[in-house]
């Protein structure tokens, strides 16, 4: 059992979509990267991940509050949630 970032919710793990913190990456000069975050439909993905029911109204609630920026400890662009918006979809995917 997972809780959705968004609603609160435990679920199945099954019934969730894991969002990811990609591992720290550094350029050639060796400063940090900002963080890669996404979707990971297949769960299989390493880093910190977080949890989301497949209801795009739980994403909108998770990106409100910023519960997934308090769970990453980072800052998130608005493409990267309107990138997982769109995976989503409005149907839940």
């Amino acid at each position: 059992m997972r809780m959705c970032t968004g609603c609160g919710e435990m679920k199945p793990k099954k019934e969730l979509v894991r969002v990811v913190k990609a591992p720290e990456k550094t350029d050639e000069a060796g400063n940090p990267l900002p963080p890669e975050i996404s979707l990971d439909l297949t769960g299989k993905k390493p880093g910190r991940g977080a949890y989301l029911c497949r209801n795009p109204e739980c994403l909108k609630k998770a990106r409100k509050a910023r519960r997934l920026e308090k769970a990453f400890s980072c800052k998130i662009e608005d493409s990267v949630y309107d990138r997982m918006e769109e995976e989503i979809g409005p149907d839940g995917g």
